[in-house]
């Protein structure tokens, strides 16, 4: 059975940094790209960072790039988003899949960034 559990959101201050993770298991994780996906209060689910199998590629949409870094440990089925110089905008539950969303979509993990 796939799971995913996304950890490490909160309520950070515009400018501040938070690091996520998602733990996978119940599928052969060395050998899918994944992805970091948030969802906005009243809008749709976007993508906004993927990792290749080695971790070699990676790819941010520009409302990230520059400030997130997404990183992944094959060894512990973890993939990580380092998020810095957060914004007000990027409130949000946070989420990680495969890059084409084949799984089932986990908890998710509220991150709040708010004065």
């Amino acid at each position: 059975q796939v799971q995913f559990v996304e950890s490490g959101g909160g309520l950070v201050q515009p400018g501040g940094s938070l690091r996520l993770s998602c733990a996978a298991s119940g599928f052969r994780f060395s050998s899918y790209t994944m992805s970091w996906y948030r969802q906005a209060p009243g809008k749709e689910r976007e993508l906004v960072a993927g990792i290749s199998v080695i971790g070699g590629i990676t790819n941010y949409a520009d409302s990230i790039k520059g400030r997130f870094l997404i990183s992944r440990d094959n060894s512990k089925n973890t993939v990580y988003l380092q998020m810095n110089s957060l914004k007000l905008e990027d409130t949000a539950v946070y989420y990680c899949n495969s890059r084409q969303a084949t799984f089932p979509w986990g908890q998710g993990t509220l991150v709040t960034v708010s004065e």
